[in-house]
């Protein structure tokens, strides 16, 4: 398609497709006991993924004080996280899509539980940096893994609401993280650091779980085709060759929309527990309600408009709703009181309504032999554009001081925060809609290797080639299973 011919459908087709699709459960039951093994395991990484992130947003405060920093400086250690996930997302990426999704996955989880412990055990600022700077590496790594884990073998009706219910696990972890920050921080001792020690105790229970469980079938028929070839190598750099050269200009888009969505959500979401405390005095208990309330409206949004993109179409639902999350922005940061709570709900419902629909809507938009890899690089360099938004968000919060809050002998310094996130949360949504408007979509993309076009071309056999290739292994992996009965 000409440049001209694809600027001129981009409202054409953003128009509502109103496809007819069967009710959620209905979609759900359509997954089978592997299927439903391979998300879960997803599900729960991710969401350990947002525990181990959050755990230092919701202790700026406490970690400053220790530390004896500012807030500002804290904000450091969420922003290098986020800009040396790109590393981990490449590292990775490129290990899940050459040996599979089960190794790469584990070890991932071996660095959290080395890292997370290590940050509690942190005596100076500067140590805190170097850790959580090794700990955005191996987060970086995660993102691309349990996307292609959950969604290459989910059935296509169902790619939406699983689509939303995974990227969820953000959420999910997000609110664990406020309640444990709650029970363990300043009340069973050592300050925040059980915050952090009881972190590196789930990613044990993954690695167990992840070992019980095999490739995805998407990724052995793939290593099957590979294994035809001249050889897996050789096979796979062809493969990289010929994504490169078709796919180079979409790649740069995913980052760029990454990168909107990202500033979304940490713009919306990182310095909101210092502003809820700092600007208007919530206690640590009406802290807590907020973002549990919060996180709850982000997973009931993710998981709704994920499936209604099954409906709509993915760049349509993305629009709509956030065009109603910057409706809601003035009261998410303006009201003053407990009250706050039922923006908070709605304008997460929005953020994370948005991001229900980026894993499969990448996912469709990857080239196949490199989903891992291109999934989780492009949401990682879209984090490390967005890295600094707290940061960003604080400095410029400092140039707008308040009268400062006594405790004691202390004066506190106070800022408005609110007018800052509400200005910079517009920018974001003005950006995103207008970049989510300009992509492409490509809505039920066919996963299978035999209808994988980049693959023809690198291994230099037809459709037909491969599917005999494909149904040889299935027929081969059949007969071991009867014989093993």
């Amino acid at each position: 398609m000409s440049a001209g011919r694809y600027a001129a459908t981009r409202f054409s087709t953003l128009l509502p497709t109103f496809d007819k699709v069967e009710n959620p459960f209905t979609l759900l039951a359509l997954l089978n006991k592997q299927q439903w093994m391979f998300f879960l395991i997803s599900f729960f990484a991710w969401s350990w993924d947002a525990f181990d992130f959050f755990t230092v947003s919701l202790t700026v405060e406490n970690l400053a004080e220790t530390f004896d920093v500012s807030n500002k400086d804290i904000t450091w250690g969420i922003t290098l996280v986020l800009m040396l996930r790109s590393v981990g997302a490449i590292t990775f990426g490129i290990a899940a899509d050459r040996y599979g999704r089960k190794w790469p996955f584990i070890v991932n989880n071996v660095l959290f539980i080395v890292l997370e412990m290590s940050t509690g055990f942190c005596n100076t600022y500067h140590q805190f940096l170097g850790v959580r700077a090794l700990f955005g590496i191996a987060m970086g790594g995660l993102y691309g893994n349990v996307a292609a884990t959950a969604l290459e073998d989910c059935p296509e009706a169902a790619r939406g609401i699983i689509s939303g219910m995974l990227q969820q696990g953000y959420a999910f972890g997000y609110l664990l993280a406020t309640v444990f920050s709650r029970a363990f921080v300043n009340t069973v001792g050592h300050e925040w650091r059980p915050l952090f020690w009881f972190g590196a105790g789930p990613p044990v229970l993954l690695i167990i779980f992840r070992l019980m469980l095999p490739e995805t079938q998407a990724f052995q028929e793939r290593e099957r085709v590979r294994r035809a070839g001249h050889s897996v190598a050789h096979t796979f750099i062809a493969e990289g060759k010929v994504a490169l050269k078709k796919h180079w200009l979409i790649l740069i888009y995913m980052v760029l929309l990454m990168a909107g969505f990202n500033f979304m959500s940490h713009g919306s979401q990182d310095l909101y527990p210092t502003m809820l405390t700092n600007q208007y005095n919530f206690s640590p208990n009406a802290v807590t309600v907020t973002q549990v309330v919060a996180n709850l409206g982000a997973m009931s949004g993710g998981t709704v408009i994920g499936y209604c993109s099954q409906i709509f179409g993915r760049r349509f639902s993305i629009v709509f709703i956030s065009i109603v999350g910057g409706a809601l922005l003035y009261p998410y940061c303006f009201v003053t009181d407990t009250k706050i709570i039922a923006p908070a709900f709605f304008e997460q419902f929005c953020v994370q309504g948005a991001w229900g629909v980026i894993p499969i809507h990448l996912m469709e938009m990857s080239p196949g032999s490199f989903r891992t890899f291109v999934v989780g690089t492009a949401y990682q360099l879209g984090n490390l554009v967005s890295s600094a938004s707290s940061t960003i968000e604080s400095t410029i919060g400092e140039r707008f001081p308040l009268p400062p809050k006594i405790a004691g002998k202390k004066k506190i310094p106070r800022y408005e925060y609110g007018k800052v996130i509400c200005i910079f949360m517009g920018c974001v949504y003005a950006y995103t809609i207008v970049l989510t408007i300009l992509g492409p979509e490509f809505r039920n993309r066919n996963f299978e290797v035999s209808h994988d076009e980049d693959m023809t071309e690198a291994v230099k056999k037809d459709q037909a080639e491969i599917q005999k290739i494909v149904q040889g292994g299935d027929d081969r992996r059949e007969d071991v299973e009867k014989a093993t009965q």
